[in-house]
């Protein structure tokens, strides 16, 4: 495996076609953990999996797995949508965990690693994360990593039936 970063825990990588059946199968077993909280269904056929990266072809996009260094297994993922480059050079962070592998710390050194990857190999300056107020899971996480908070976005995105209110949080270069 080719490796973009590694902390002590974990290592970032892109995420490939040789996924499909290990991130199918950890979606299907988190459905009832990820559905709350992710726009759409959690991909769980390959005809969505196939979907997802080909998301990752051009230039707006980018997916990653976070992998545990020691069974290389897929511990999370993470994606870097909505890249605008130019003056802004920034992007959306979505990630999410597992079921199985919660709670572990492997969620926050993979952040970690992303961030780092983003600001120095990706070049960007700004990222940013919309989170729900109730997921708090996700907030101590992405505080933990060094986000701050910049705002509220009420009826921001549908999911699980209903438009839902989000936190805005970022990072910037200069904070990481």
């Amino acid at each position: 495996m080719t490796y973009l970063a590694h902390g002590l825990q974990v290592a970032l990588r892109r995420v490939s076609r040789r996924d499909r059946s290990e991130f199918l199968a950890l979606n299907k077993e988190s459905t009832d953990f990820l559905s709350p909280w992710m726009p759409g269904a959690p991909i769980t056929t390959p005809e969505a999996f196939d979907a997802y990266i080909e998301r990752f072809v051009g230039p707006a996009h980018d997916g990653f797995v976070i992998c545990r260094l020691d069974t290389g297994a897929i511990a999370g993922r993470v994606t870097i949508n909505n890249i605008v480059r130019g003056t802004h050079q920034a992007g959306t962070v979505g990630y999410n965990a597992y079921a199985a592998t919660t709670g572990r710390g492997f969620m926050t050194e993979g952040l970690r690693l992303l961030v780092e990857y983003a600001f120095g190999e990706l070049a960007l300056h700004r990222l940013e994360a919309n989170i729900q107020p109730s997921n708090t899971a996700s907030l101590n996480l992405i505080k933990r990593v060094g986000f701050q908070r910049e705002g509220y976005s009420p009826n921001f995105q549908f999911i699980d039936g209903a438009w839902r209110d989000h936190e805005r949080w970022a990072i910037t270069a200069e904070m990481a």
